[in-house]
């Protein structure tokens, strides 16, 4: 995996985006689970689960939003971004075999502090289940000598 940045700041154009996808699974949740420390019935106990408004596990917002996080780290803007704000508003959840598409897209760039602003969102069929923005430092393509 190379760690040269993938785009700098002067590369990016306001409507450039990347998706990544990920399938939900139990063991996911449980893994997701064990990592962060939230192990939170809901997600991780399926009898509980189902006396619950949702009647079976769901999965951790934040690991629907991680999806985010990778877009940002790998593709875009890509290896050496500074991921420095998210702000996401759940709207449903994600269940053990969705697919889910995370997206984000550049909405606006300021070139003299280097800070992107992101449109996120992540889709189960079609419909959003989480939706926001994020901010991003990209460093300045370096002078050459």
């Amino acid at each position: 995996m190379s760690h040269e940045p993938k785009y700098y700041l002067e590369d990016l154009e306001v409507g450039m985006f990347s998706e990544s996808t990920m399938e939900i699974t139990g063991e996911k949740i449980d893994a997701f689970a064990d990592i962060i420390g939230d192990h939170n019935p809901l997600h991780v106990d399926e009898e509980f689960a189902k006396t619950t408004m949702f009647g079976r596990r769901i999965a951790h917002g934040a690991l629907s939003a991680s999806l985010i996080s990778a877009i940002l780290g790998n593709d875009l803007p890509g290896p050496g971004a500074v991921f420095v704000e998210l702000n996401l508003r759940f709207r449903r959840p994600a269940f053990i075999g969705d697919t889910v598409i995370g997206r984000a897209e550049v909405a606006e760039i300021n070139e003299k502090t280097g800070r992107v602003k992101m449109k996120c969102y992540c889709i189960v069929d079609g419909k959003q289940i989480c939706r926001g923005d994020a901010g991003v430092m990209v460093q300045k393509r370096p002078k050459s000598d």
